[in-house]
């Protein structure tokens, strides 16, 4: 019989060939979830494609004992994520978790940075988010309309980039911000369904971050904690896919090494009301003197 807090439960993780999707996919499937991996299996510029990532790693859960199926079909087209989520039903009869992984990076700094270049990132990280988790919240409202009350959960992928802001990655960053607003909008509108949506902002060697974070992200020595190891991430993306979270919602979650951190974004801070209309002068006085009484913001990564 099958063990572990996801037994049962049938997880789709996307961009799941390689690195933390990889990881994220062999985790569930060690605590019993039967898993569809899906991966186009393209460049870290998101050129190129093939489907061996995807079928590489329902191969190893395969071998290990779990229950995988593989999908090489693009999630940011409507079709590409209508077969995703039919892939899981067809497969295995059901769908309770979906994680949002997929990405890739064409980094550059504004001026430089190309309107395809842009459209591509965006298009894979916040429509690669929207696509999935639309058909799936359709097929869980479903499944609550017909008296089969789900207990769904979605995990989307955020990063430090979205929350602070990222040199060099405009377009990156604000997909990566977006996908937060998207997390918040979704937990409060899909919850009627019984389903729960979280993000994480991991921090991870992978190959998105290999280049850029070289010196920090080696790998340690035989027998070391290797702190930046992707599997260090997918606890935490396990637990918010199974029925041990019941009751956390539209929360963000940083993870990194032994770490996790809830996030806590825009609240109001420091205030002042007129009862009327400021002046130019006026409106510039009041927000200094706000401003001296609030708290600065976190710098922003790679900033000088």
């Amino acid at each position: 019989m099958t063990t572990g807090i996801c037994a049962g439960r049938v997880a789709v993780v996307t961009g799941a060939g390689r690195g933390l999707g990889r990881a994220h996919a062999l985790a569930f499937a060690a605590e019993g979830a039967r898993v569809v991996v899906n991966d186009l299996g393209v460049g870290l510029d998101g050129t190129g494609g093939t489907a061996g990532p995807a079928q590489r790693v329902a191969d190893e859960i395969r071998a290990l004992g779990g229950e995988a199926v593989a999908h090489d079909g693009d999630i940011t087209t409507t079709g590409g994520a209508a077969s995703l989520v039919a892939t899981a039903l067809d497969a295995f009869g059901r769908l309770d978790t979906l994680v949002n992984n997929a990405g890739f990076l064409r980094d550059r700094m504004l001026v430089n940075l190309d309107e395809d270049d842009w459209d591509a990132v965006v298009r894979v990280h916040l429509k690669g988010h929207f696509l999935p988790l639309r058909h799936a919240v359709a097929h869980w409202r479903a499944e609550a309309k017909a008296g089969r009350a789900p207990r769904a959960r979605v995990v989307n992928t955020s990063s430090g980039a979205g929350l602070l802001g990222s040199v060099g990655q405009g377009n990156y960053a604000a997909a990566k911000a977006g996908i937060v607003a998207l997390t918040q909008v979704a937990a409060a509108e899909a919850g009627h369904y019984g389903v729960q949506v979280n993000a994480i902002a991991p921090a991870a060697r992978t190959r998105m971050t290999e280049t850029a974070f070289a010196d920090t992200m080696a790998a340690p020595g035989d027998g070391a904690f290797d702190a930046m190891a992707p599997e260090n991430v997918s606890p935490l993306v396990v637990w918010l896919g199974s029925d041990g979270c019941a009751g956390v919602t539209g929360r963000v979650f940083e993870a990194e090494a032994g770490r996790i951190t809830v996030m806590e974004g825009w609240r109001p801070g420091p205030t002042a009301d007129k009862g009327a209309r400021w002046t130019p002068a006026e409106a510039g006085r009041t927000t200094l003197a706000l401003l001296t009484d609030a708290e600065p913001p976190q710098p922003v990564y790679g900033a000088r």
